[in-house]
């Protein structure tokens, strides 16, 4: 009986030690970031009351149909996030995990890594403007473009606003829209030289696009499989590798003929 005494009290101290660790484990903040669909807008449109492509030096046109910008939104690099909070964002088909370094590589202060996020931004706006201009074969000294959209940062958009650029300016080279009235939305780094890269967070994107009324989702060929992965119902994928690729599938899209396909 004391044998049987002693090995009880092992017992419960044990349990109360691994019910303490679990506690910990619970409730103890964790490096990761969750992350969700954020925000999309129309680079044909207007933000905040500003056009976000303006042109001068050079006639634009009046365009239907919407080009998209899409974003994701994650909880911010201070923010407190358990284990609760990833088992429930693991369950979600609207949420991700992702590790806070993944997000906010910068590290830093909240103010810091804004500021990186919209030099990022400020950088793409300038490669999408001259990857524009290289393809409707311009001269930035003769057309100057600006680009507004507030409240948003990094690279993402660069591929959106140089489809902008060129559908204010030339269109499909046709007399029509590049969106041929449709709406549509994508994903993608530019190059000053018009070659698209990869974003990450696309299936998130994907998720805003069609929220927002989306049909046709752009998105770089080398994340295919991540957008095939969580395609909503109703979004088509259309891969693209660089600008003249991806005006050549718009017209494509709007003439009937072959759209490359993910």
């Amino acid at each position: 009986m004391p044998f049987a005494s002693a090995r009880n009290r092992i017992l419960v101290v044990c349990a109360a030690l691994v019910a303490a660790l679990l506690a910990v484990a619970l409730f103890a903040p964790l490096p990761i970031s969750i992350v969700v669909p954020g925000l999309t807008a129309d680079v044909l449109g207007d933000d905040q009351g500003k056009p976000v492509i303006t042109v001068t030096g050079k006639e634009t046109r009046d365009t239907s149909g919407q080009l998209r910008m899409t974003t994701i939104a994650a909880t911010n690099p201070d923010a407190v996030v358990r284990f609760t909070d990833v088992l429930k964002a693991w369950f979600a088909t609207d949420q991700a995990v992702m590790p806070r370094d993944a997000v906010y590589p910068t590290g830093g202060t909240v103010k810091e890594i804004e500021q990186h996020n919209q030099a990022e931004m400020t950088e793409s706006q300038q490669d999408a403007t001259a990857a524009a201009l290289r393809q409707l074969r311009l001269s930035p000294s003769d057309v100057k473009v600006t680009l507004h959209l507030a409240d948003v940062g990094g690279p993402s958009a660069g591929l959106m606003f140089s489809l902008g650029i060129v559908d204010k300016i030339e269109g499909n080279g046709r007399g029509g829209d590049l969106t041929g009235g449709r709406r549509i939305a994508g994903t993608g780094t530019i190059t000053a030289g018009g070659k698209v890269g990869p974003v990450g967070g696309v299936p998130l994107k994907e998720q805003a696009a069609r929220r927002d009324g989306a049909t046709v989702f752009l998105v770089p060929k080398a994340e295919c499989a991540d957008a095939r992965a969580e395609l909503p119902k109703g979004l088509r994928l259309v891969p693209v590798t660089t600008l003249d690729g991806a005006i050549d599938a718009l017209v494509a899209l709007d003439s009937g003929g072959k759209v490359p396909s993910c």
